[in-house]
């Protein structure tokens, strides 16, 4: 009985391609829309994000709270001209970045009130549990704007900071490029700071190829 309710749980999961038919089915059901901007067939997070959240039970469960939809940008799967201009221009309306970008729109005025970038092997109660962090609120609204500004301000203290690992690896000084990496990495938790001595060892041996032994 337990396996059938689950297989009963994920076939009521369904995804709209028109992003008008779901506002209007929004504001018909006074729900808001889950906006999935996808590479369906070539985006490797994406499809890990599909199998992985919206594919499990914790979803189903939780997935009529939205009216879901899914934009896919594919590669190799054919896709009518109409939808794929249509879907290029909507990408362009909402600022899309990187792909998996997920958002949460109000059906009635159209504002973005929640937002994730990219999928970085969360479990699917954890994406869930930051899914219903935001809120379809002034407040809201007003914290995802200042969490985006901070992202955007890492990203551009990220580019600085990139150009100087540049310069430093022209000038084969090892020192500058570390110093410059550790500031890249300074707020960095979890599994993704493995990736700073890699990179200092890439680094490395592109200034010094003789220094295996050091870089290892």
């Amino acid at each position: 009985l337990l396996f059938l309710a689950t297989i009963t749980a994920h076939a009521e999961v369904t995804w709209l391609t028109d992003l008008d038919a779901a506002k209007a089915q929004g504001i018909k059901e006074n729900k808001p829309l889950l906006v999935d901007f996808t590479g369906s067939d070539w985006c490797p997070p994406c499809i890990q994000l599909h199998k992985v959240v919206f594919e499990s039970a914790e979803f189903a469960a939780v997935a009529s709270k939205y009216v879901l939809v899914e934009l896919d940008y594919p590669r190799k799967t054919p896709q009518a001209p109409e939808l794929k201009a249509k879907n290029a221009e909507l990408s362009k309306k909402f600022g899309i970045s990187g792909f998996p970008t997920v958002l949460l729109i109000d059906a009635k005025s159209g504002d973005v009130f929640g937002k994730t970038v990219g999928f970085g092997g969360q479990t699917a109660k954890e994406y869930l549990e930051k899914l219903a962090s935001f809120k379809n609120t002034p407040e809201g609204k007003a914290a995802l704007e200042q969490e985006q500004k901070s992202a955007a301000d890492r990203s551009a203290k990220s580019r600085v900071l990139g150009q100087k690992i540049n310069d430093a690896i022209a000038a084969k000084d090892f020192k500058s490029a570390e110093v410059a990496l550790d500031e890249i990495f300074a707020d960095v938790t979890g599994p993704r700071k493995a990736v700073l001595p890699f990179n200092k060892a890439r680094i490395l041996i592109q200034i010094d190829p003789t220094a295996k032994e050091q870089a290892l």
